[in-house]
């Protein structure tokens, strides 16, 4: 069995990103506004909020434990 070598992997990788920036440029990849603040990401990323109600009570002791 023959490992590709660093220079081999290299060369795939750049093309892989190449045909990608060109997806992008074209516009067949859709471009999204990257949120700056991190509530505007996190909103929405919960769907079971026990398990997160849950996991906060679990923080919430740890700390007090301390």
């Amino acid at each position: 069995m023959s490992h590709p070598t660093v220079e081999q992997r290299l060369s795939v990788l750049e093309k892989a990103f190449a045909e990608l920036q060109q997806q992008l440029n074209q516009g067949a990849i859709e471009q999204s506004p990257i949120a700056n603040n991190w509530y505007d990401r996190l909103v929405g990323s919960i769907s079971d909020e026990s398990a997160f109600l849950e996991a906060l009570e679990y923080g919430r002791s740890y700390r007090q434990e301390k």
